[in-house]
């Protein structure tokens, strides 16, 4: 009959790499979240100024597209030229959000991408439902 022979294994090192897996998670999360923190929640009492002028606040344009295909600039009824005549009008750091329906044809949305690219448009979004 054989023995058998206990081996014990001597732990001289610690494995460190589970360890660094989730410090990366954590900072990944942290850094996530760190961005959706607003900012300047530190009150300060700033100083008046005489000889200054208000900066107007820009307002966002909406674009829509409706699973029909229409589209839509600010609730006006649009075709392909005269959303193209109207985005051409506004400057190019105005911010564009483009509203497109989930059941509309993918052309219609990047028909109105192509004309915001050709545009140069510099503030553009795309809302998304959660």
């Amino acid at each position: 009959m054989a023995k058998c022979k206990k081996y014990r294994k001597r732990f001289d090192e610690i494995n460190v790499i589970p360890f660094i897996d989730i410090m990366l998670v954590l900072l990944v999360m942290v850094l996530t979240t760190a961005t959706f923190i607003k900012q300047g929640i530190i009150p300060v009492d700033l100083p008046e100024a005489k000889n200054s002028k208000q900066e107007e606040i820009k307002k966002e344009i909406n674009v829509y597209v409706n699973a029909k295909g229409e589209m839509f600039f600010d609730k006006l009824k649009v075709d392909t030229k005269t959303l193209e005549t109207k985005l051409s009008q506004l400057k190019k750091d105005q911010t564009v959000v483009l509203r497109s329906d989930k059941d509309s044809r993918f052309q219609d949305f990047v028909t109105v991408m192509d004309i915001l690219k050709r545009l140069e448009h510099e503030q553009l979004y795309i809302v998304t439902k959660d």
